[in-house]
């Protein structure tokens, strides 16, 4: 009796097996990744080398955030604090404390510590913390209550339609310059009369063509 079937259809199951096993390996690695708080950036908290708690700092102690983030007002980068920052205060304090100890070997030996960055504007983007800062753009509005924070997270996506949502709308954002680290401040009944008359006063026009952010 003639055979109805070609030869190589024997290797179909195989071949079903590899594809189904292919498809579901693939699919669990592809929402492990894509998935996932660092890349979906929202709710990204990583361990850092020392335990910093700003809640402690920047919330019950009420240090304010340019004691660390010094440039934050006149340059693109807020910078990461150096060690010295920390040794201003942890010279006499908790000087025996082991949370502290990567902080006194890092001043010990001039090495810097590696914290991990934890807000990031892609790099194809051009962010500058200065020209927010001095336009009424509060901390509070890109990074959350960070005074509430044991261990900082990423609150807000950072992605462009993100960012050309306030700067088609910065009205809610904006606040006083003397307020601009003040993570407890709300706007005020009178929040839209004076959003009128600063959007004049600091010539507050952000960009929504592309050169804007990608140059």
């Amino acid at each position: 009796m003639a055979q109805i079937f070609p030869r190589w259809t024997t290797r179909l199951p195989l071949l079903a097996a590899v594809v189904v096993v292919a498809v579901i390996v693939g699919g669990v690695g592809f929402f492990w990744y894509y998935g996932s708080p660092e890349y979906r950036n929202v709710g990204y908290r990583p361990s850092q080398p020392v335990a910093y708690s700003h809640k402690l700092h920047a919330g019950d102690l009420g240090i304010d955030c340019r004691y660390c983030h010094t440039s934050v007002e006149y340059s693109a980068s807020a910078i990461v604090p150096p060690t010295q920052t920390c040794m201003n205060c942890h010279e006499l304090i908790l000087t025996e404390s082991e949370k502290l100890l990567p902080v006194r070997e890092s001043w010990a030996t001039g090495m810097p510590i590696e914290w991990v960055r934890v807000n990031k504007v892609a790099d194809y983007a051009f962010f500058n913390h200065s020209a927010h800062i001095n336009k009424g753009i509060g901390c509070k509005s890109c990074h959350g209550n960070v005074a509430q924070m044991e261990k900082v997270m990423q609150v807000e996506p950072l992605s462009m339609g993100w960012c050309l949502e306030c700067h088609r709308n910065p009205d809610p954002h904006l606040r006083p310059l003397d307020k601009i680290t003040d993570m407890k401040w709300q706007p005020g009944p009178d929040h839209a009369e004076f959003v009128e008359r600063v959007k004049n006063e600091w010539k507050v026009d952000p960009p929504v063509d592309c050169s804007g952010c990608h140059r």
